[in-house]
């Protein structure tokens, strides 16, 4: 049984693993004011509603994002599975050759992403990630990350327009129907959920310009499938990219 943990900006989330499926999938807020305490009740928890014993985790591998909840989590999961904790970096996976200036400032979900992607095709490949970040992570047919593009996410563009703007609502994220908005939260819906439409068409276009034009693109993260429009621009859109690119890690790491 593999067990893995990737912390976002938003929320941790922990997978299990095993029997060759995702069994469980469990989401906590990423609170970095919180104590290993407050994670290993909910962790516990959701242990025993599933009736699963601690001892039968295998395998253990960390990603996060966010550096002040790093150790938290880090010490909650030795409290429970011991000192041998498979924690994401740069350096975790010598076949994926990291192509860019500052390697340790690449993000560990984007390493995961990337791994999982060169462990499925052997082609270039670019994945976007719609998370808390909207995340273009390029890797080629030879395994290497050429590149990243990183702008806010949908959620994030909305929540800024919401608290610098006096006079404007909060929305949900729902794909109108026309450009042209007639009340505040079309025109809000218009704006976002549409102008990200182009801006993720216009950013793949150029990037598979700038490789030749043999480029497949994968998308992964929680707001994924919300533009629906994108759908056939990805040839596979996985919510769970970045646990099974941390799956391929910890196997590979444990031989």
């Amino acid at each position: 049984m593999l067990l893995a943990v990737d912390v976002g900006n938003t929320d941790t989330v922990f997978g299990l693993y095993q029997f060759g499926s995702w069994e469980h999938l469990w989401r906590m807020r990423s609170l970095p004011q919180e104590s290993e305490s407050h994670y290993e009740s909910k962790l516990r928890l959701h242990f025993l509603e599933a009736a699963l014993w601690f001892g039968d985790v295998e395998t253990v591998v960390l990603s996060s994002v966010v550096p002040a909840l790093t150790p938290t989590i880090l010490k909650m999961l030795r409290a429970l599975f011991g000192e041998d904790i498979i924690v994401v970096g740069p350096d975790i996976y010598p076949e994926l050759e990291i192509q860019i200036d500052h390697p340790h400032e690449i993000g560990a979900d984007l390493i995961a992403n990337a791994v999982a992607v060169m462990s499925r095709y052997k082609e270039n490949c670019v994945v976007v990630d719609f998370g808390t970040a909207l995340t273009f992570t390029t890797v080629s047919k030879d395994n290497k990350v050429l590149g990243v593009a990183i702008l806010p996410g949908l959620l994030t563009a909305v929540k800024a327009l919401f608290a610098n703007t006096a006079q404007l609502p909060e929305v949900p994220l729902v794909l109108p129907t026309t450009a042209i908005g007639k009340n505040t939260t079309e025109a809000i819906q218009a704006g976002i959920l549409l102008g990200y439409e182009g801006l993720v068409k216009s950013l793949l276009q150029r990037i598979r310009a700038e490789l030749g034009g043999e480029c497949i693109a994968v998308a992964t993260g929680g707001l994924s499938s919300i533009i629906d429009t994108l759908r056939d621009e990805f040839v596979e859109i996985d919510p769970k990219l970045t646990l099974d690119g941390l799956r391929v890690i910890g196997e590979k790491v444990r031989g």
